[in-house]
């Protein structure tokens, strides 16, 4: 049994400690709306926020978490950075197909919290998350507003 915060709320969840935590979180905890993507950490579709930090939770084995609050899109907004991308994201009509993003929002929030006033460079080094649909101009206008 291991002991989780998720979103604020303690879970205790039966798995394998070498289970990686995206797994945990969709499948045992129902929180769909972090995606699979590739599974070897570089699409970002499976971005979570693990004490404020951005983090590829397909990656991270469960036994690495440890006492760390985990954040998923499903709570983003109750954080005030997370509701401020949100709220740009949705101004801007970011999305497309939308499946990576949850894990830009994520990244976004992660960025934000750590840089409140990026500068390009830091939004470039920062938004490294794949997107099919090439909306990577939204994004990083969707970003430059939440930081406004």
């Amino acid at each position: 049994m291991v002991k989780l915060t998720v979103n604020g709320r303690p879970h205790a969840v039966e798995a394998e400690p070498e289970t990686p935590l995206l797994f945990v979180l969709r499948d045992t905890l129902g929180l769909s709306g972090t995606k699979y993507g590739c599974g070897i950490g570089q699409c970002g579709a499976c971005t979570v926020l693990l004490d404020g930090q951005t983090t590829r939770s397909c990656q991270i084995p469960l036994e690495s978490v440890g006492t760390q609050s985990i954040t998923t899109i499903e709570a983003i907004e109750q954080d005030p950075v997370g509701a401020k991308v949100v709220a740009a994201w949705i101004g801007i009509e970011v999305p497309q197909c939308g499946y990576c993003q949850s894990g830009q929002v994520m990244a976004a929030t992660g960025l934000l919290k750590g840089t409140p006033k990026p500068t390009e460079d830091d939004i470039a080094s920062a938004m490294t998350n794949l997107c099919r649909c090439g909306t990577y101009n939204a994004i990083a206008a969707a970003v430059r507003q939440a930081a406004a």
